[in-house]
Formats: C-alpha cells, structure tokens, sequence
C-alpha cells in the first residue's frame, strides 16, 4: 500500500483533514506523520478553535480528542527513529526537515503539504516526491472512486449536522471550493451520479 506523509500544513483545515483520513480508512493509502507534526498540529488547531470562539480550556480539550483519534484510528502512523535524519537534507528552512526525516524513515512516497517551495524535489531522497493536496487526492480517488466516495458518505453521515453543506453533495462542493480539489470531485460525483 502507498505511503504518504501527511505534513501539518493539510491536517490543520478541517474538512480536508477529514476527507484524506477518510480515504486512509478506506483503504487507498496508508498515512504517516511525526510527533513533531503532530505537536505543530495541537498548536495550531487550538489556536483556531480559540479564534472560532472556544475557550482556552475548551479548545485544548477537543485538541487532545483530536490528536487521540488520530492516534487510535491510526496507531501505525507515527514515525519513530527520524531524529538522526534530521538536519541532513539541505532544506530551504531548516524547520521542515524533520518531515523529511520522518517521510524517509516510513519509506513513504510522498509529502502532502501546501508548502511545495519548502521542499523541492532537488532535496528530497530517492523517488520520494511533495504533492499538494489536491493532487493527492486526485491519484487517491483515482485509484477506487466507489470506496472514495463512501468515504464522502462517511464524513456526511458523521458530521451529525443538518442542512446542504453537510450531504455528499455540500461535503464535495466545499471540498471543491475551499482546497481546490475540483479533478477529484469530479471524478467523485461521476460515480455518485452512477449509482442513483
């Protein structure tokens, strides 16, 4: 199965977030990230939830179930053993390489990330690669669109909200005007149109 290492620049938005777990868990690929990505993420996701209007505590608290989750539902994607890798790679910032470091160690084949200058493919060892989100989970879907879109119908079913923006179609609409993941969709609502 393909290895990606998800950086925190696409875990931190919510929705995409949640789409490409949903499609790890369908099986399409496996994700992996590092401590440090995750420390990067409590941080960053806390401080969103704070300016969204949560309290500090409040924050924190749903922060923690978040990283729990991931942990739970993902208990092989943690990369361990990539500190003595980092520092070795020749980044443009310095403070990426531990992502490197840590895609290495997983033998992943990728970098998802929105932050492509930071890596580029000069730097990066062997056939390992950096993609956008987007573009990622364009070869993702690709590869089942049937099991891609059930993970669409997953985060709907899941959102435990009511109203358009949380059926397939809203999740796919917003997926495609908030991350620019338009190919995807469209190869997504192809095979929801099929099967109606």
């Amino acid at each position: 199965m393909f290895t990606a290492l998800l950086d925190t620049s696409v875990l931190w938005p919510s929705l995409q977030r949640d789409f490409l777990l949903s499609l790890a868990i369908e099986g399409l690929y496996r994700p992996v990230w590092s401590s440090a990505i995750l420390e990067e993420l409590e941080e960053h996701e806390s401080l969103k939830l704070q300016e969204r209007g949560a309290s500090q505590v409040e924050a924190e608290q749903r922060t923690r179930d978040l990283l729990t989750q991931m942990r739970t539902h993902f208990a092989d994607a943690e990369v361990e053993g990539w500190e003595p890798l980092e520092g070795t790679f020749g980044l443009p910032d310095p403070d990426d390489e531990h992502v490197v470091a840590a895609a290495v160690i997983a033998c992943a084949g990728a970098i998802v990330t929105t932050n492509l200058k930071h890596f580029p493919a000069a730097k990066l060892p062997g056939a390992l690669e950096a993609l956008p989100a987007h573009e990622f989970a364009l070869n993702s879907v690709g590869l089942d669109p049937r099991r891609a879109l059930r993970a669409v119908e997953a985060i709907a079913a899941r959102s435990g909200r009511v109203g358009e923006a949380w059926t397939v179609s809203g999740v796919l609409d917003r997926l495609e005007a908030r991350y620019a993941m338009g190919e995807a969709v469209e190869l997504l609502r192809q095979v929801e149109d099929a099967t109606r």
